[in-house]
């Protein structure tokens, strides 16, 4: 199911992902209702490559609580910081924001649309 909507990686990848528990899924009722994946940028930050929630389940907090669960476990692993990007067109930096995460910089491609990246302080993380 998750290999049918998550299109911005391939299955083999995600396969991968999977088995190295980089993915937290949030379900009701028996159904997928969103999730996050994640992997190590330069091999030793976390990096939110993902946080999807499916339409019409948005708006209910379950972005906050896979953000939040996420940021602990990352924390608790001992990581000191938390990475993510959002496109310069997306509300999701608004969402990061909110959340205490700060730019730091940004990947410009050409004829792309500019990307934001933001971390995150887990030192003092209450979620």
């Amino acid at each position: 199911m998750l290999s049918e909507l998550d299109k911005h990686i391939s299955e083999t990848e995600l396969l991968n992902v999977i088995e190295r528990r980089r993915v937290i899924v949030a379900a009701e009722g028996g159904r997928l209702v969103g999730w996050l994946r994640y992997g190590l940028f330069w091999d030793n930050l976390p990096f939110m490559n993902m946080l999807y929630i499916i339409d019409g389940e948005r708006g209910n907090g379950l972005g906050t609580a896979l953000c939040g669960f996420w940021e602990n476990e990352m924390k608790e692993l001992g990581y000191p910081l938390a990475l993510t990007s959002t496109q310069s067109d997306e509300r999701g930096q608004f969402f990061f924001r909110k959340r205490g995460y700060m730019d730091c910089g940004s990947l410009i491609l050409p004829n792309e649309v500019t990307e934001i990246i933001m971390y995150k302080r887990l030192e003092n993380n209450n979620g």
